[in-house]
């Protein structure tokens, strides 16, 4: 990491962004296709304003049997990232948009929000799981 990232990082986490870790995971019916199409996600993850990625690490593509019913054989790709997000809200959006297999936040110790921001992050995951019902592929019943 060049000594201008490094100074980037320091100027944001003084500012109150959050740091944390994502592991990315596609899987795909051929090596090119896992890794292009992983490329491209975290490309696009890379142009998210109030975002910052200043570590990937690519790991190496894995041939799986039987990763799903009727898939006889496909190709993991997995990468490990390294980000600054300016909130909390910031960060909830990311994980929606980008759902990684895991998340771990490694500082501030303590997140504290204000009321609209905690609104924000429950708007957004209503909105998610109504995007999921009318798509048909989910949503919430509802008992009587």
């Amino acid at each position: 990491m060049d000594d201008k990232t490094k100074q980037k990082i320091e100027k944001r986490m003084k500012e109150g962004w959050i740091k944390s870790t994502m592991m990315i995971e596609v899987l795909a019916v051929t090596e090119e296709a896992a890794k292009e199409s992983l490329e491209k996600h975290i490309e696009r993850m890379g142009k998210e304003e109030n975002a910052l990625i200043y570590k990937k690490d690519f790991k190496k593509i894995e041939k799986v049997k039987n990763p799903l019913p009727r898939i006889s054989e496909a190709y993991s790709n997995v990468a490990e990232l390294e980000l600054l997000t300016q909130n909390y809200d910031k960060l909830v959006y990311m994980v929606m948009t980008y759902v990684p297999s895991s998340v771990e936040i490694l500082e501030p110790g303590h997140i504290k929000m204000d009321m609209g921001e905690a609104q924000g992050i429950l708007n957004s995951v209503a909105e998610l799981i109504h995007k999921f019902a009318a798509a048909g592929i989910g949503g919430v019943i509802i008992g009587t």
